[in-house]
This record gives structure tokens, sequence and C-alpha cells, in this order.
């Protein structure tokens, strides 16, 4: 059987570089971290101190989602500290999102999308 250390990192296409990186940083407060000298465009940020990262990869001719906010196709979730909070942030900055503050998955969740339409999950334990 393999033996799991843990999830190392995700990765997603983008169309805008420049624009994603400064998405997930200023809105998501990751942190670009040093990438290798691959020979396709991209950028690596890690995920709070976990060591996991979000790899942002430019794909030429790769199908993007055209879709809103649908909580059953794919995305990826980061867990945050505060729910309430991270609502307040997303409501300031004008990002469009739906949240599911008493999910029956038993952790608060908030839905959004990057700006090339990835979905994004964030959650938090329950608020009771």
């Amino acid at each position: 059987m393999i033996q799991h250390k843990g999830l190392h990192h995700v990765s997603i296409i983008v169309t805008d570089l420049e624009r994603s990186k400064a998405f997930y940083q200023k809105i998501l407060g990751l942190r670009e971290i040093e990438r290798p000298a691959f020979d396709f465009p991209g950028a690596w940020l890690e995920v709070g101190d976990s060591g996991q990262q979000l790899h942002l990869i430019i794909h030429e001719g790769e199908t993007l989602r055209t879709g809103g906010i649908d909580t059953r196709d794919g995305h990826f979730a980061i867990r945050i500290a505060n729910y309430e909070a991270a609502v307040a942030w997303l409501q300031q900055n004008e990002v469009e999102f739906r949240s599911k503050p008493d999910s029956i998955t038993g952790f608060a969740q908030i839905f959004l999308l990057d700006p090339d339409r990835n979905i994004i999950e964030l959650n938090a334990e329950m608020i009771k």
C-alpha cells in the first residue's frame, strides 16, 4: 500500500499569469515561491505554512471552464482559520462567492471563481 504524507500541490490552467498571481496573492494571501526554469510559463504559490502548493500553468489550447460557481464541479479547497473574516474580506474586495455556513459536510464552505473561472473552496470549522 502507498503511504501518504500529504497533498503536495494542485495545478490549474490560467490564461493570464500576472492577473492570476495577483488574484491568488491579494485575495487568498498565497505567497509566490521559487519555480524551476521550465520551458513554459507558470508560477508556484505556497498555501499557508504547510508546504502545500498551488501551481499556475499557462497551457495553450487547454479547455477552460465557462460556467459559473458550481459546487459539484472540479475544484480545490483551502482550509481557512476564520469563516466570517473571509466572507467580509471577499465582500470588501467585491469577489462573487456562494457561502454555505451550515453545510451538511460538517464545515462551513465558501465557493468562488478565480479570473479563469477555476472553482475554489474555502472551508473552516463549523460556526457554532
